[in-house]
């Protein structure tokens, strides 16, 4: 009886302790420059330090207009890879072999991560484009979104 009681409370534990994992999430966010004649500046970024969201967000009611405080010089993180990458245009156009050289950069990034334990969860792109007259200006933005379990 002793023995069936230890088992089904070791159960129990391990049941527990595999729901109580937590999980945790790492973004990297391509930037890939759209700006004719090469003179735009591409890169792949994470961020090394951690914040609080919490240490920079306020509250508003219609009664009160409590706002943070917080000044933007502490917001900024200071610690972040920065990897360079290739533009998509240069003199000649858009170069075809700048766009391989990046997907090159970004899947060894996707492939160390998940050797590291990362999953590759989400992958959210957009792109900003001035779209007026010359449309001189414009980057494409892709946030790749980890988890791994803590």
């Amino acid at each position: 009886m002793k023995k069936i009681i230890s088992i089904g409370l070791l159960l129990v534990a391990t049941t527990f302790n595999m729901n109580a994992q937590s999980v945790e999430y790492k973004i990297v966010t391509s930037v890939e420059s759209i700006v004719p004649n090469g003179l735009g500046r591409s890169r792949l970024l994470s961020s090394n330090d951690v914040k609080d969201y919490k240490d920079y967000t306020s509250t508003q009611t219609a009664d009160d207009n409590t706002r943070n405080k917080s000044d933007r010089k502490e917001m900024r993180v200071k610690g972040f890879d920065e990897t360079k990458m290739l533009n998509y245009f240069n003199l000649g156009g858009i170069r075809f072999q700048n766009i391989a050289t990046n997907d090159a950069i970004i899947t060894s990034k996707i492939n160390t991560m998940v050797a590291e334990g990362w999953e590759l969860a989400f992958v959210v792109s957009g792109v900003e484009s001035e779209g007026g007259k010359g449309d001189g200006q414009g980057i494409y933005i892709t946030r790749f979104i980890f988890k791994r379990n803590k």
